[in-house]
Order: C-alpha cells, then sequence, then structure tokens
C-alpha cells in the first residue's frame, strides 16, 4: 500500500522568528509581506485576535498596539535558510522526500511498515523541531491529497500531539466528511463554488460524486482528486520536480512612479534578480515578458502593457537580460503616468544542459558564463548585490532608499546568512 507523509512547518514565518528571539514565544507575532503591506503569517496567538491572512497592516494599528503585537516584516534570507535546515533534517530521516513549498515537504513512507509508521512520524516530528527549532505537523494518507488532509487535522487538533494518520479506512471516511470540499487540495476558489451549489460540501462527497459531471467541469484533474481521496494515488513522488515553466520578479510600489530613471533603475533590477534565478535553478530563458500597470484605483485612468522580448538563445546572463528588459519597457512606457507596480516574467525555460549554441553568436557565452559564476559566489559569500550593475541604481541606492525599494521597516538580522548579523553570546 502507498503511504505519504506531508511535513508542514506551523506557522513558518513567525516560528523562523522566535527561534532567534525566545521573548517571542506565547506572544501574537505577525508577519508582513513585501512593503509592509498585509499579514501573510500570524501566530495562534494572533490569529485568536481575529487578524485575518492577507488583512491591511494599516486597519490592524489599534489592535496592535492594543494587545503588543509583534510585527516583523519578511526574512526571506531567514526563512529560506530554515527551511533548507527543514529539508536535510527530513532527508537524515527518510530518503524519499519532495520539496513542495518552502514550508512543506512531502514523504514516500511506502518502504517502512505500517506498525512503525505512527513512531516514525512523531520521531520526524520531534527531530526536525530539535535539530532546527521549528514546530511541525505531520500528516500520513495513502495519496498526497489525503496527506493533505491528515495535516490539518494533526494542526488543529492537539490531542493528536502534532501527528494524524488517516490510512485506516475508518479513519480515513471519517476526515473526508470532516473537510470542506472546498478545502481540498487542488479545488481552489472557482470550484469550491460550483461544487456547492451542486450539493457537494465535503471531501466526502466529491469522493462519491457523478464522476462525468466533475470530469466536464473540472477536467482530468477533477477525476483525479476523486481518485486521491478515494485511496487511489495519482500523484508520485518527484524527488527531480519538473522543469518550471516560467520565472518571475514583480513588485509594488508604496507610491505610483513616472519618473523614467526610476522606472528602468526598478526593472533593471528585477531583471538582475530573474537572471539569479535562473541560473541558480540550472535554467535558461528563451524570452521574456514585461509588464507595468498603473493603479487600479486610477479607473479613469488605469493603464497596463506587456511587451515580450526574444533573445537570440537561451540565456541566463544579467546584462543581456537586464538589456533586453530595457529594450521592451521603452516599447510600453507612457509619459506622465504613475506606475504602480514593474514585474518581469522569463519563458521559454530549459535546462543548461539542453542550450544550443548559435553558428553566427557575436556573444563570447563562455566567458560571459565564468563571470556570471564570480559574480554569483561574490555575491553568496559576502552578501547578495556586492557586486550588482549600474543600472539598477547600485551605487546611489547604496546612500539613500530609492522610491522604488520595497520597504522592511520591521525586518530583523539575517541570523544564519550574514557574518555581521549573527547572534552574539556576551
Amino acid at each position: 500500500m502507498a503511504r505519504f507523509a506531508l511535513v508542514d512547518c506551523n506557522n513558518f514565518y513567525v516560528s523562523c522568528e522566535r527561534v532567534f528571539n525566545p521573548t517571542l514565544v506565547g506572544r501574537p507575532v505577525i508577519v508582513l509581506s513585501n512593503n509592509d503591506g498585509c499579514a501573510v503569517a500570524r501566530s495562534n496567538e494572533a490569529k485568536a485576535l481575529g487578524i485575518g491572512m492577507g488583512a491591511p497592516v494599516f486597519t490592524l494599528e489599534a489592535l496592535l498596539k492594543k494587545h503588543d503585537v509583534a510585527v516583523f516584516s519578511s526574512n526571506y534570507a531567514l526563512y529560506g535558510d530554515m527551511s533548507r535546515r527543514v529539508t536535510i533534517t527530513l532527508g537524515q530521516l527518510v530518503p524519499d522526500l519532495e520539496v513542495y513549498s518552502i514550508d512543506e515537504s512531502f514523504l514516500d513512507l511506502s518502504a517502512f511498515r505500517a506498525a512503525d509508521v505512527p513512531r516514525l512520524c512523531r520521531t520526524i516530528a520531534q527531530t526536525v523541531t530539535q535539530d532546527t527549532g521549528i514546530p511541525v505537523s505531520v500528516g500520513v494518507g495513502p495519496t498526497k491529497t489525503l496527506a493533505k488532509v491528515a495535516t490539518g487535522f494533526a494542526k488543529k487538533c492537539p490531542s493528536l500531539g502534532g501527528v494524524c494518520d488517516i490510512c485506516d479506512p475508518v479513519w480515513h471516511e471519517r476526515a473526508l466528511a470532516a473537510t470542506p470540499a472546498g478545502k481540498v487540495w487542488g479545488v481552489g476558489r472557482r470550484y469550491a463554488e460550483f461544487l456547492k451549489v451542486r450539493g457537494i460540501n465535503t471531501a466526502l462527497d466529491l469522493a462519491k460524486a457523478d464522476r462525468a459531471m466533475i470530469r466536464k467541469r473540472m477536467g482530468i484533474n477533477g477525476t483525479r482528486i476523486m481518485d486521491e481521496l478515494s485511496g487511489i494515488s495519482c500523484y508520485p513522488l518527484e524527488a527531480n520536480p519538473p522543469t518550471k515553466k516560467g520565472v518571475g520578479v514583480s513588485r509594488t510600489f508604496v507610491r505610483g512612479i513616472d519618473d523614467l530613471r526610476e522606472l528602468r533603475e526598478a526593472l533593471s533590477s528585477y531583471a538582475e534578480r530573474a537572471a539569479e534565478k535562473l541560473r541558480k535553478d540550472g535554467l535558461r530563458a528563451g524570452a521574456m515578458e514585461v509588464y507595468a500597470m498603473s493603479s487600479r484605483f486610477r479607473k479613469d485612468d488605469f493603464y497596463y502593457n506587456t511587451a515580450t522580448f526574444r533573445f537570440p538563445t537561451t540565456t541566463s546572463d544579467s546584462p543581456e537580460i537586464i538589456k533586453g528588459a530595457l529594450e521592451a519597457f521603452d516599447t510600453i512606457y507612457r509619459e506622465n503616468t504613475p506606475f504602480k507596480k514593474l514585474g518581469v516574467h522569463m519563458r521559454e525555460l530549459t535546462r543548461e544542459a539542453a542550450e544550443q549554441q548559435l553558428l553566427f553568436d557575436t556573444m563570447d557565452r563562455t566567458r560571459a558564463s565564468a563571470l556570471m559564476k564570480t559574480v554569483d559566489a561574490l555575491n553568496t559569500s559576502m552578501g547578495r548585490r556586492t557586486v550588482g550593475y549600474a543600472s539598477s541604481g547600485l551605487a546611489a541606492s547604496r546612500l539613500a532608499p530609492k522610491a522604488w525599494h520595497t520597504r522592511f521597516n520591521h525586518k530583523s538580522p539575517s541570523y544564519t546568512t550574514r557574518w555581521d548579523q549573527l547572534l552574539r553570546v556576551t
């Protein structure tokens, strides 16, 4: 029998902050989105105060002050490194795993005896918390979707001790009956409404629904969800995830920006970051989409436009990508328009090994690749953007913040990735 486990880090961003600041334990804590706009992570204490996911921080000011809520900007360097540590710990305990997201990993437990699984899962939860400081919940089921369902109960029911196994047919059916259909992995908001109108309110209802109707409305993914809920595995473990379809970088500005120089600096920075992501994942892009938009609240003069730039051959070279992004942006820039958001999206991705050389390529790609490796190595060892590009306003931004810079007014130190921000014991 197939048996999957999902290890889900509890309130991950908040838990990362608590690892290095124990005074936060038991205190309501929230972590904000880019530009400190909305709550994207909440401790259980903050949830109990009624702070909703995505709640704009400006609507919470009185509540935050009244209840002494600790507020943090997102610290992606810290969270990424802590996620890596959790993954390393899991890999030492179970050989077959798939990193699903920054705070979730699937494990294949099919090789373990059923009688040993509960103890193994408790060991996993205890070891991860002991080695990293991050509390986790573990859900077990005969399919990935059921493991997701089980994890929900592991989180919500303290009596389970952070581990829930629904491989037993009785617990399997009870769990489905207690799970709203709209909360099932892969259903989504649009299909949730469709199911509700047809009286399909629980995951159990969905598992027993008319297959032809689900196939007609939700396609093959809908019937796969039904099978997964019934205990038939359709989604194997992906130890080597498929190549990404795209890599994007975008930011929403605190205020609208109409200065062309600042907009070009911002876009250069995003293109540079997109190139870094490509190289980190061993990918190259064949095309790039650049998009720009004004504030949606300016309904009388809302502006949105995109432009596509095609590279002569697939690339992950920062200067080439920055140049292409700026050329594309020049075709969609509109004067006297306060832009609220800019972004780049890399498309037509291939693995580095699949790169094809052009017969008449004017660029020395071997030399360019070596240069990018050197730049990446320096930025990894000495801090991101130690080496950057003038088009991104790097020199000037070190003297004074730019209007397009993402706001992180409540950011904690990068405890694990910056030598100058290590905790000191005195």
